[in-house]
């Protein structure tokens, strides 16, 4: 076991045993460099948000930020996404839905409803945490009928990756896959495209990285339109439900 997953072990151990948040039970085990115990305020969590959204504004960039989100007292906080507009603006966040036990049990409040943003005529749909192990949360998405899905996860990384590409493939939609560092090496943070294939990718180092794409709406796509009317009843007419050779399964 890794130093890190023994942290985490500890600090869930301490969470289960205290009722206390994650964060909280963190920083009786975390110390900064000068050896001071880490804390995390909500007050701090707001003005760090201020701060990026001042940054995005001035940069007029769109900006998608993972962060715990507060509730009313005695509720725990939500996990996160906030899309901050170029003006600086929070447009709508995003709830981590589909949580872990330990999330669930003694971190965090689940959400309750997908989310969906329009950025210059591009649909998008908001995915995080590990949400790539749950095939209905991208399916949803395609039926909100989004252009890309943007997916930001502390991993494990490589099978989260590689869910992204599939769930890119299956729903014929760009997913936009944003690991962590640690995981970089053998799952680096990239785009996927309609047809399942890395279009951009980060390099697989612990480095500050950026990749971009272009998103061709106008490209011609007969996968999606099909799947959607394969779903909707298509094979009915064409069942043998009334003939005994189909019924029969164990005939020959």
């Amino acid at each position: 076991m890794t130093a890190d997953r023994n942290l985490k072990r500890r600090v869930r151990a301490r969470a289960a045993k205290t009722g206390e948040s994650y964060t909280a039970a963190l920083r009786h085990f975390r110390t900064t460099p000068q050896g001071e115990p880490m804390r995390l305020s909500v007050t701090q969590l707001i003005v760090e948000l201020r701060e990026i959204r001042a940054l995005a504004a001035e940069l007029r960039l769109w900006t998608v930020l993972g962060s715990v989100h507060p509730l009313t007292p005695p509720r725990r906080p939500h996990l996160s996404l906030y899309v901050i507009s170029d003006k600086g603006r929070i447009v709508t966040r995003y709830d981590e839905r589909m949580l872990s036990n330990t999330k669930v049990s003694h971190m965090y409040t689940p959400g309750a409803a997908p989310v969906t943003c329009t950025v210059d005529g591009v649909r998008f749909g908001l995915a995080l945490g590990m949400e790539a192990t749950f095939p209905e949360v991208f399916l949803e998405y395609e039926r909100l009928d989004v252009d890309c899905v943007l997916f930001s996860t502390h991993g494990p990384g490589v099978p989260f990756a590689l869910q992204a590409q599939a769930h890119a493939a299956a729903n014929s939609y760009w997913v936009s896959y944003a690991g962590t560092a640690q995981d970089a090496p053998n799952a680096p943070s990239g785009i996927v495209g309609p047809g399942g294939n890395w279009l951009a990718r980060c390099a697989p180092s612990a480095d500050y990285a950026v990749v971009t794409t272009d998103l061709d709406l106008a490209a011609e796509n007969l996968a999606r339109p099909w799947r959607r009317v394969a779903r909707g009843g298509l094979y009915t007419s064409y069942q043998a439900t009334d003939d005994p050779r189909s019924l029969d399964r164990a005939g020959s």
